[in-house]
């Protein structure tokens, strides 16, 4: 029998805790809630969580500054921003500290039921080898898709779950041209996305990783205008 997932929920309005709490038990989901921010590293470390739910605005710490100590870790375990804020540099800075998706104040709990799925379908595609294989080899790079793992000629890097759906969709159409939006939809895979810049800096920081010469991409490149092409040719 399948267990249910378990989330960390990080909320320090108790009201909107309370009807999170409620709404995603009903759903079938095991929820851990607290209030602080200096409180999450250790209930993280104490417990196995599917997801992290977390609201940006906490006492104490914030939510960006704990998504980077999770991330120091080494756990790929999702984040789920909630916040206030919906300005795109807020939505930038938090997937670039790591975090997987955001959805700004008020929200329907409709909606954000959708986004956990939607999580959980891409880390299940990501993790799958029906399409391609967990790991992938060119040239003298490496990729290891189940353990978050890159390595190119810089050494080894601890790849984001982003950065790995951008990449493992970009190597299942090697060769095609893949526009910015497909890769929004596939990746995050609804209408109100974080912005194009987002899926450019994770391009940016996947040639970091393996290419030769990242003002000459190799095997990342940029088709003015439409998105993006990886080839190993």
């Amino acid at each position: 029998m399948k267990k249910n997932k378990n989330i960390l929920l990080v909320e320090d309005d108790p009201s909107l805790a309370d009807g999170l709490t409620i709404n995603l038990e009903a759903a079938g989901y095991n929820i851990v809630h607290i209030a602080r921010g200096t409180e999450v590293m250790k209930e993280f470390a104490n417990g196995i969580f599917d997801l992290v739910l977390m609201d940006i605005m906490l006492p104490e710490k914030d939510g960006i500054t704990l998504c980077k100590e999770i991330r120091a870790t080494g756990s790929t375990t999702p984040v789920l921003f909630i916040s206030a804020r919906s300005e795109t540099e807020e939505r930038i800075e938090a997937i670039l500290s790591g975090g997987d998706d955001f959805i700004a104040k008020p929200f329907d709990v409709d909606e954000l039921k959708v986004r956990i799925h939607g999580i959980f379908r891409r880390i299940a595609w990501l993790n799958s080898d029906n399409t391609s294989p967990n790991e992938f080899n060119f040239d003298k790079c490496h990729v290891n898709f189940a353990q978050y793992l890159a390595r190119g000629p810089k050494g080894e890097f601890k790849l984001t779950q982003k950065e790995c759906l951008v990449l493992k969709y970009l190597i299942e159409r090697e060769g095609k041209v893949v526009s910015r939006d497909q890769l929004l939809d596939a990746v995050w895979g609804y209408d109100v996305y974080p912005s194009n810049r987002t899926i450019d800096n994770i391009i940016l920081k996947l040639r970091k990783i393996f290419e030769p010469d990242q003002k000459h991409p190799k095997y990342f490149e940029t088709i003015r205008g439409v998105g993006y092409k990886f080839s190993v040719n």
